[in-house]
């Protein structure tokens, strides 16, 4: 960090002079007032303003916070708009009950898998990611894509926040080129196991500390799919009951005891 010290008859004169020889505008200054000045009685004991000033440092964003910036966080912003449309529910039914009212998954066609790669490839080529892409059907009809490359963290984010965006955004491109729903997941090193199997330990422990205090645990907010595994894990234990509360983005699972 460049610092200059800089004298002048007031303050303000000390910080235009500091700016002046910096080279920089108002905005990227900072300085420290070391003596603010006096102009004495009628001249006699004037003192000089005198600052200590330099440029401000302007943190770097990494690729993670851009990416939050400007993908993560638009994609929040239309999840939540088109969240609030849906009727307010108060409780979420099991995920065996919910799995039998989802939509019906279309064939995916081969136009819609070309799209959402080269949809992909574009986004991580803008990233100066360098990633693989292998797409193949599963067992449900939805169309896999694992991704692979270097530094592959900064996809996933925080508890797999901008693999979710980039699954969504990948989900609008495929269902724009066919008729019927395309369901798109999106997986990196193994991270969709690896998640659910963190979830569902956490979810034992959950239900273990609620039997044994007699009293609800909440969760931390949660996405809908999170939630799904955390209701699953449960829904075969006799003495708790789990259901969830609030709105998107913060709604999270409740544990709570089965009063005998």
């Amino acid at each position: 960090m460049s610092e200059i010290t800089v004298s002048a008859k007031t303050l303000s004169d000390a910080i235009t002079e500091a700016l002046i020889q910096l080279g920089i505008t108002s905005d990227q200054l900072e300085y420290d007032v070391i003596e603010k000045g006096s102009a004495g009685f009628l001249g006699i004991g004037s003192r000089q303003a005198v600052i200590r000033a330099w440029k401000k440092e302007v943190k770097e964003e990494t690729v993670e916070e851009i990416i939050q910036k400007e993908l993560v966080k638009p994609v929040e912003r239309e999840i939540i708009r088109e969240e609030k449309k849906k009727p307010v529910k108060q409780a979420e039914k099991p995920a065996v009950e919910k799995k039998a009212e989802e939509t019906v998954v279309s064939k995916v066609e081969e136009k819609s898998k070309e799209e959402c790669e080269k949809f992909l490839k574009d986004v991580l080529r803008a990233m100066g990611m360098d990633v693989k892409l292998t797409s193949t059907v599963d067992e449900d009809g939805a169309l896999n894509i694992e991704m692979e490359g270097e530094h592959m963290g900064i996809l996933i984010g925080k508890r797999g926040q901008t693999l979710d965006s980039l699954q969504y955004l990948a989900n609008r491109v495929a269902n724009k080129y066919q008729e019927g729903y395309v369901r798109v997941k999106l997986d990196t090193e193994n991270y969709r196991q690896r998640r659910k199997e963190t979830l569902e330990n956490l979810a034992k422990n959950i239900a273990y500390k609620v039997k044994r205090t007699k009293k609800p645990v909440y969760l931390e907010p949660m996405n809908p799919y999170e939630r799904r595994i955390i209701h699953s894990a449960l829904q075969a234990d006799r003495y708790v009951n789990t259901h969830s509360e609030g709105e998107e983005p913060y709604r999270r699972v409740v544990v709570t005891p089965i009063r005998k």
